[in-house]
């Protein structure tokens, strides 16, 4: 990558105020995932430490006794001595489990059926275009919280409650309309005379979909699955009175780390370091395709 002719033509002093405000953005951005990252290799007294430690090894010797708290019912409160009995499986791996499984799955689908139906809007003419589109947008324009009571009624009728499908298709539900509007905005980059040459040369429309479009459209569906994960991955509200006991995920898990009494610092950033490699090795997978999907524009007229 080369630096552009308007970079280049800046002043020694306007290059230097540029680089200045990139390590003052990144520093906002990455110190929080660092101190976290830190905390996680502290011990309980070395975290609330003042004036704090930052250089392991050399402010601080670092353990693994939080790591191993994550997985096991291994307490930093506790003493050094592990016996055995405290050795057992904690709730996180199944509450990793079940993130994992959940936000897959609603990751999965709603791409899916995000993208036929962005397909549809896009190559279509359908009647009351403009209302279904707002109306699909519309369903995002409430709170959670808003609209937990209604939602929590309707799964105690349908016995849904704490069951994976139920909580799954509300994530579904919910990730939809943001998968619709992104796909639609790159179908209508993609031009249709790619689709009638194919069509022309005895292509089915949806060999046509399936040979052409598709493959345009990938960059644009692995952006839009990022920022679906990332919502189902995260969400809170919905999980912890849908599912506080089967198929509960890693946010209440680290809620509940907080307890009454003395809240283990320690234990909770090394959950959070675990919790988001997952993302981290999905979003570095897709990397290549990330700013080609959400900036459209993959093929021009």
């Amino acid at each position: 990558m080369r630096p552009s002719s308007s970079f280049q033509n800046r002043s020694p002093l306007g290059r230097i105020l540029f680089w200045l405000a990139l390590a003052a953005v990144l520093f906002f951005f990455l110190f929080p995932l660092f101190w976290m990252l830190v905390t996680s290799f502290k011990e309980r007294s070395e975290v609330t430490l003042l004036p704090p430690t930052f250089v392991p090894f050399a402010q601080f010797q670092p353990t693994l006794i939080n790591y191993v708290a994550v997985f096991t019912r291994v307490s930093e409160l506790g003493t050094a001595n592990i016996g055995e009995a405290n050795l057992a499986l904690s709730q996180f791996p199944r509450a990793l489990f079940n993130s994992v499984l959940i936000g897959g799955t609603t990751t999965v689908v709603a791409v899916i059926l995000g993208t036929l139906a962005a397909y549809a809007f896009s190559r279509f003419r359908i009647k009351g275009e403009g209302d279904l589109l707002f109306f699909i947008l519309s369903t995002r324009m409430l709170p959670p919280v808003v609209v937990l009571i209604p939602i929590f009624l309707m799964f105690i009728e349908l016995q849904l409650r704490n069951t994976f499908h139920g909580i799954t298709l509300l994530y579904i539900t919910a990730g939809l309309p943001f998968v619709v509007w992104m796909m639609k905005g790159f179908f209508d980059e993609i031009p249709k005379e790619y689709e009638e040459a194919a069509m022309v040369d005895g292509y089915s429309r949806l060999e046509a979909v399936w040979k052409i479009v598709l493959p345009e459209a990938i960059p644009a569906m692995l952006a839009t699955a990022v920022f679906v994960l990332i919502t189902a991955w995260n969400e809170f509200v919905f999980v912890q009175r849908l599912n506080p006991q089967e198929f509960s995920t890693v946010p209440p898990f680290l809620y509940a780390i907080i307890g009454y009494g003395r809240t283990e610092w320690g234990r909770m950033a090394a959950t959070s370091v675990v919790f988001l490699l997952p993302i981290v090795i999905f979003t570095f997978l897709v990397r290549n395709h990330l700013l080609r999907g959400v900036t459209f524009g993959a093929v021009r007229r």
